[in-house]
């Protein structure tokens, strides 16, 4: 296993910014892994997938370890579902595909979203009516500190909306090594999405299938969302807030026209009758960032939610530019946006 030291981390994060690690490895199965967190175990770790989701604010004086454990097997079946065992470092659309091609349904929603399987519970990804968690199994995870192997089961990870307990409770203690899904053999479909709805109307498809799905989602998300290969970002860099069904009701008076969507539950304990949730793209369109550049640091004009990097910004000017649209969206609406992309 070698390690590189003073490292540039441009290549592995999709913002394309420009920052040093003083020390950078990757893994590929559990022994590289133990060997890296025996050998560092003072140094402050961080570890990377595809960097889709992380901001460099500055140079990182510790060690990065990207995950690299690759390998996608069956392990059971029965009648109704497929399950399948990913590594946690394989590319996930290229899992989406895997899928599609063996006709194994639930992940379809979720194509060309960037970042690799191991991220995918992290922050419970979703999009077009779908989230991680709905096909979801187990997991197997890697103790930093302790180094013993823990397996979490879809209750243990405590998903929410863009969250599971590895963002909070855990952040930074484990390292995922890999990911079970359940997917079914035959098909529920969920495109009750006006925009899938429309896209595949423009496709003319005649018979509904998991594959006309996934086309109808790499359409619309090509269509809304820079590729980071030309410009980078972290796509959708805040959460869609949710508010009290008052705060709503009141925010409605004033604009008729605001999009707004029902709350999902994610635990019998939790209640979420009176509350709303509303798009944070149109918050910040409303406050007039879409399409604003200073210097390399911009807001896309496609897409409100996305933060750009039109070539040299460094990851502090993205910062700064987020912090002035939170403190905008606030004092026009009264409401805080949550970032979900990570800082470092």
């Amino acid at each position: 296993m070698k390690v590189l030291e003073n490292i540039s981390l441009k290549p592995y994060n999709t913002f394309g910014i420009e920052v040093l690690a003083r020390y950078f490895s990757s893994f590929s199965d559990l022994d590289q892994l133990t060997m890296c967190v025996t050998d560092y175990a003072r140094t402050k770790k961080v570890i990377l997938g595809m960097g889709s989701n992380i901001l460099f604010t500055g140079d990182l004086d510790g060690i990065i370890l990207k995950n690299e454990i690759m390998g996608i097997e069956k392990i059971r079946e029965d009648d109704e579902f497929v399950y399948l065992r990913a590594g946690a470092g394989e590319n996930w659309h290229q899992f989406v595909l895997y899928c599609l091609e063996h006709d194994w349904a639930g992940v379809e929603n979720l194509s060309l979203i960037p970042g690799t399987v191991g991220a995918a519970p992290m922050q419970n990804i979703g999009a077009y009516g779908v989230e991680l968690e709905e096909v979801f199994d187990s997991l197997d995870a890697f103790h930093i500190h302790d180094r013993t192997i823990k397996t979490f089961g879809r209750n243990e990870c405590e998903f929410g909306y863009r969250k599971s307990v590895f963002k909070n409770r855990f952040k930074d203690r484990f390292v995922i090594l890999n990911v079970t899904f359940r997917l079914r053999k035959k098909p529920v479909f969920n495109i009750s999405y006006g925009a899938i709805q429309q896209e595949l109307e423009k496709m003319k498809v005649k018979e509904l299938s998991i594959r006309s799905v996934s086309q109808a989602v790499i359409r619309i998300r090509s269509s809304k969302l820079p590729d980071p290969a030309v410009i980078g970002n972290a796509g959708s860099f805040f959460k869609n807030p949710e508010v009290t069904r008052e705060q709503f009701e009141e925010l409605r008076v004033h604009y008729p026209e605001v999009p707004h969507y029902p709350v999902k539950q994610y635990n019998v304990d939790e209640d979420t009758k009176d509350k709303v949730k509303l798009a944070a793209g149109w918050l910040i369109e409303q406050c007039g960032w879409k399409g604003f550049r200073r210097g390399d640091a911009g807001v896309h004009d496609r897409q409100s939610l996305v933060l750009v990097n039109y070539g040299h910004a460094s990851g502090n000017e993205i910062y700064y530019l987020s912090e002035e649209i939170l403190q905008s969206v606030y004092q026009k609406f009264s409401i805080m946006l949550e970032r979900e992309v990570n800082i470092i």
